[in-house]
């Protein structure tokens, strides 16, 4: 039953949910999965992927109470997927496969171009989610989402320059945080 599918905004459903609908919860899951897919995969494995979005949409349902409409209900979704990313990220820092050893890994090209790739990504997350909220926002819907910055300055509720100006900000930190020091 797609009632819902289309006809009213996300804040609109999540008043439905709230007031009991059920519909309006799967109609609110169905909106926003893909996107949270496509979100938690530049955090996460690959084969990680479906499971960190569906506990960040269920995480989302669950706090549902606490979002107060002062941003995007996708905003703070997203917020709270890259939590969830991250803290997943966080707790499977340490799991390498036991059947690589180090030798492998230097040996192994492809190995070690993972390994380094592994290491940039880890490092470029570790400094994006140290900038400043508005920056981190800025970086992540510009970037990861690949929103224009008009759609930033939307979602961030300021002005394309606003945006612009937050991008460069956090593009100088980034820079200054990642590249080695003399």
């Amino acid at each position: 039953m797609q009632l819902y599918r289309g006809t009213l905004t996300d804040e609109e459903l999540v008043e439905r949910i709230r007031s009991g609908d059920g519909r309006a919860r799967e109609e609110l899951a169905r909106r926003h999965l893909p996107l949270l897919a496509r979100l938690v995969k530049r955090y996460v494995r690959e084969a990680d992927v479906d499971d960190v979005a569906q506990r960040s949409m269920l995480r989302g349902l669950e706090k549902l109470d606490s979002f107060r409409g002062e941003s995007a209900f996708r905003s703070w979704l997203h917020r709270i997927a890259v939590n969830v990313a991250l803290n997943h990220v966080r707790a499977h820092r340490k799991e390498l496969p036991a059947e690589l050893d180090e030798a492998d890994l230097i040996t192994n090209t492809l190995g070690t171009a993972r390994l380094v790739a592994r290491e940039a990504k880890q490092r470029l997350l570790a400094a994006v989610a140290e900038l400043p909220p508005k920056q981190r926002r800025c970086v992540e819907l510009r970037l990861f989402e690949g929103l224009t910055f008009a759609e930033v300055g939307v979602e961030l509720g300021v002005s394309e320059d606003s945006a612009k100006v937050n991008f460069h900000h956090a593009l100088k930190r980034l820079r200054a945080h990642l590249e080695p020091s003399p």
